[in-house]
């Protein structure tokens, strides 16, 4: 026959009680941290991948008018100094 021990079941329980708290304090701490973390974020003037690759795309095409012209420029003054 077991007996229990009134104590040891006590202190069985406060520590399963207590390592729920823990779980529930580490819970809310990572929360608050990612919600510190978004609002930081949001603060700055980040661009999303979307964003960025649009404007990419626009500077690429810049630079290829740009060189363009500038071939059309050589030629152009190429013919002038013929002349």
């Amino acid at each position: 026959m077991q007996t229990r021990n009134k104590f040891l079941d006590d202190m069985a329980q406060l520590m399963t009680n207590a390592m729920g708290v823990a779980q529930g304090a580490r819970e809310e701490a990572e929360n608050a941290m990612k919600s510190l973390i978004d609002r930081w974020l949001a603060d700055r003037d980040f661009v999303t991948r979307e964003e960025f690759d649009a404007v990419r795309a626009m500077a690429q095409k810049a630079r290829e008018e740009n060189a363009a012209l500038e071939a059309r420029i050589a030629a152009l003054e190429e013919k002038i100094a013929g002349k």
